[in-house]
């Protein structure tokens, strides 16, 4: 999300824009969407993306309407080395995600395997969605 926000090009980018044309399903938890705002909205992030804070909430408006809300009837905390991301995981384990698309693969790989979920980078999940029309 901060990838595809504060760069108009690249692979991020075509996620967050497929993800508002609803080409493919985006699920998102509570926690999750509050955790995205408060980082979307950090000064450095809205500065790098030339962007405000409403502009940010605008965009976050939009996906709220396309996303798959996912309750989280699980917890596994802690499992990942930062406690934020374990809001990611436990989205895409509870909504049963076919992939977890993320920029930092070696937080996630080690317990995605346990509960079986992919990890791809935004590049490799653009390659699969297209793999797999």
């Amino acid at each position: 999300m901060v990838a595809g926000l504060r760069s108009d090009q690249g692979a991020s980018r075509a996620l967050l824009v497929g993800a508002l044309e609803g080409r493919y399903r985006l699920l998102m938890s509570v926690p999750l969407m509050v955790e995205y705002e408060a980082v979307l909205t950090r000064p450095e992030h809205l500065e790098a993306a030339g962007v405000s804070s409403d502009d940010v909430r605008a965009v976050l408006d939009a996906l709220a309407f396309v996303i798959e809300p996912v309750r989280l009837a699980y917890l596994w905390r802690p499992t990942l080395p930062d406690p934020q991301d374990d809001m990611a995981l436990e989205t895409a384990v509870n909504g049963r995600a076919e992939m977890l698309v993320t920029l930092n693969r070696r937080h996630f790989e080690p317990a995605a395997a346990t509960f079986a979920v992919k990890i791809a980078s935004p590049a490799e999940a653009i390659a699969r969605l297209r793999r797999s029309k």
